[in-house]
């Protein structure tokens, strides 16, 4: 290559550049035609959609709705991507909790999203309360950034603990007396077997039970105002707490995985006796574990402090507007017809056990049925009962690298712990390592936050 001073496979390279790009320029992305496009990441919200988004188009004479499945995985950054390049942008969609603060990054007069905030407190139509008095408020808190609303909790997504009832009952366990996690304790200590049953199902690797019982104490990786304090006090008492139920000699949790065929071996064989098990969940064991029926139970979360809650939560969704959407008011109508219909209700929640939250629907009847899985017991009952003590829990531009980063921490802490172990060096010792990993991590999110002061 005479006058190209790279080579012929850095030529090629550049001239398959520019033919592709003139290619693209030529091929511009076809536009929808639908009045409307909705992004949903859940299978289950989709099938549901389908159903009914006839009738809302039957009722709007003139519009359609383009309802898409997009992948999880993807979800976040496609919607980043597309906001920026203003492309494919949907007008309204759904984003997964874990995921939804990513949304929130920059100066607010810049984030892409429809401040939900005015809509949700203005009364209703014909009269009704507003939107924030007919919902559970600590939902709206993942989705709320500088106070401003950007999205409408999907879900409640109160927590229980799963239990295989059969095996406390032939042991002669009394789980209404487990009122504390020191009560559970006592009772693990008793049930487990090492390397053949276990109290409870906990990673030592992976904080997706350690998050929800961080909130349960009231806990989290962000406050209110976006502050990192996943090293404060109640962090560090949660951390030396947990570790000693999933290291050591005298542990009482393992875990396998919390989907798949290798969990649902370990419900079947009672390798785990307690499972989280926020409403969703519950419809995963119906599914996948389904000849357990009737082997089954629910409890509330033990009580952390004598006046805290008796749940927490675990996931959840927003359904979100975008400012590049040219028919707010109708994309927001959509929202309000797939999160009110009464009509929908019944069949969503039986396919889904998912409990809204909107407090008015819960009057339902499929919310007071008996479940034969569950040993008959009302379980919808059950998930209201808890549903006002859920507690909040804020997010941020940077809460994926919170999560991971505390995930790290619990890697680090649990390493410790087998190595040196807590009661050869006294409490003091561990607790004093506790708190300098979690600091360390901490200020790794704060260096990433920091770059971004939004």
């Amino acid at each position: 290559m005479r006058y190209f001073p790279f080579g012929r496979a850095a030529f090629s390279i550049l001239m398959l550049a520019v033919a592709s790009g003139a290619w693209l320029s030529l091929q511009p992305a076809p536009k929808h035609h639908a009045t409307l496009t909705y992004w949903t990441y859940a299978n289950t919200h989709y099938n549901s959609y389908k159903k009914v988004i006839p009738e809302f188009e039957r009722q709007n004479p003139g519009v359609t709705v383009d309802l898409e499945l997009v992948s999880l995985n993807a979800l976040s950054s496609r919607m980043q991507a597309a906001m920026l390049a203003d492309l494919d942008v949907p007008d309204i969609f759904e984003m997964e909790i874990g995921q939804s603060g990513t949304l929130f990054r920059g100066p607010t007069k810049d984030i892409g999203l429809v401040d939900l905030g005015p809509r949700i407190h203005a009364p209703g139509p014909d009269g009704a309360p507003p939107l924030w008095d007919r919902m559970v408020h600590a939902r709206f808190s993942p989705y709320t950034n500088r106070g401003h609303i950007y999205g409408l909790p999907h879900d409640v997504h109160a927590v229980q603990l799963a239990y295989r009832r059969d095996i406390f009952e032939k042991a002669g366990v009394d789980v209404s007396q487990i009122k504390t996690w020191d009560d559970f304790v006592k009772v693990g200590r008793k049930m487990t077997i090492p390397n053949k049953r276990y109290m409870m199902e906990m990673s030592d690797s992976d904080a997706t039970v350690l998050e929800p019982l961080l909130f349960q104490r009231g806990g989290g990786y962000f406050d209110e105002n976006g502050r990192v304090i996943m090293d404060n006090e109640i962090a560090v008492q949660t951390m030396c707490w947990y570790v000693p139920l999933v290291a050591g000699p005298h542990k009482i949790a393992s875990n396998v995985g919390y989907f798949g065929q290798v969990q649902t071996k370990a419900v079947e064989d009672g390798y785990m006796l307690c499972y989280i098990c926020p409403d969703w969940r519950s419809k995963t064991f119906e599914n996948d574990v389904s000849h357990m029926k009737g082997k089954m139970g629910l409890m509330p979360v033990p009580l952390a402090a004598p006046n805290g809650p008796q749940t927490t939560t675990w996931g959840g969704t927003m359904v979100g507007l975008t400012k590049h959407n040219n028919h707010q008011d109708l994309a927001w109508k959509l929202a309000m017809f797939l999160l009110l219909d009464k009509t929908q209700v019944a069949e969503r929640y039986r396919a889904t056990n998912i409990l809204p939250p909107v407090k008015d629907l819960w009057a339902d009847p499929a919310f007071h049925e008996r479940s034969a899985y569950w040993s008959n017991e009302k379980t919808g009952e059950s998930y209201i009962r808890l549903a006002p003590e859920v507690p909040p829990h804020y997010s941020s531009p940077v809460i994926q690298t919170a999560t991971d980063k505390f995930s790290q921490a619990l890697i680090d802490c649990v390493h410790y712990y087998n190595v040196h172990g807590y009661v050869d060096h006294g409490d003091a010792q561990f607790e004093s390592y506790v708190r300098s990993r979690l600091k360390l991590r901490a200020d790794q999110v704060r260096a990433m936050a920091g770059r971004n002061p939004y």
